[in-house]
């Protein structure tokens, strides 16, 4: 089940967090996985410890931001490893300012990752994920990192709950528009709920201030109150969803969003 075997996986900001801990069960479940980062150092090292464990990595410096970045990055891992069989889109930053106090440069921040990366980053992979697609039975597959704050509204995060929306419905009508051209490509997105990482971290200093105070613990249980699962997420809760979507058991799955949220949207 859920087994890569035999396929090439390009994932965005892989570095750590989800997308390291997803390229490391990628390999595990036998795929050869390309890293992009801007995290140089940490992302070799992952690539490092990929191989370490029998596996095959490569690590390649990547600004999602830039369309030449992106089209070195994908050329060295077709160059590397034969073909691109799956995309993740897992690059992402978080801003949890309200509109009225995040500035311009910060808001162009947002858009210029969350949502010009995932543009940039299909168009790159795009020929290489056509031409293995044509010669697979279940064609290949893009999964996008978006959230639980791209499918309902969030009062502490409008700007980034936009930029999450936007991942949403991108998602879906590339699903719509590849079908429609024939292209056996599969587009999925994921929908985390907080995870435990650098990011998650962030939100937790973010809500805190929100709060008027310095208290990030108080901030965590609060969050934590918020999951009926009764624990908050972990990257390989993400990692094991994102494994699916982009295996051949999810080949009659295209245009969807799987929730990983441990019953936060419940509510």
């Amino acid at each position: 089940m859920n087994r890569l075997d035999g396929k090439v996986a390009f994932l965005s900001g892989a570095a750590r967090g989800i997308g390291g801990a997803t390229a490391k069960l990628m390999a595990q479940a036998g795929a050869k996985v390309a890293i992009g980062d801007v995290l140089d150092e940490r992302g070799r090292q992952t690539a490092r410890e990929i191989e370490a464990a029998g596996g095959q990595a490569l690590y390649v410096s990547l600004d999602v931001t830039s369309e030449a970045s992106w089209a070195a990055a994908t050329d060295a891992t077709v160059k590397r490893f034969g073909k691109l069989d799956v995309l993740v889109n897992n690059a992402g930053v978080f801003n949890g300012k309200g509109v009225e106090e995040a500035t311009i440069d910060e808001w162009n921040r947002l858009v210029a990752v969350n949502l010009t990366g995932v543009v940039l980053g299909t168009r790159a992979a795009l020929p290489a994920l056509k031409a293995s697609g044509a010669t697979s039975e279940h064609g290949s597959a893009i999964v996008n990192l978006a959230s639980i704050a791209g499918l309902v509204g969030s009062q502490l995060d409008p700007l980034y709950s936009l930029t999450k929306g936007g991942v949403t419905l991108f998602t879906k009508s590339t699903a719509l528009e590849f079908g429609r051209k024939g292209y056996k490509i599969r587009v999925n997105s994921i929908h985390p709920g907080l995870i435990e990482t650098d990011m998650g971290q962030q939100t937790f200093a973010m809500r805190a201030r929100q709060q008027g105070t310095n208290d990030t613990d108080k901030a965590r249980q609060t969050t934590l109150a918020l999951h009926p699962i009764g624990r908050l997420g972990v990257p390989d809760d993400i990692a094991k969803g994102i494994l699916f979507l982009a295996s051949d058991d999810a080949s009659f799955m295209t245009g969807a969003g799987l929730v990983v949220d441990g019953g936060w949207t419940a509510h």
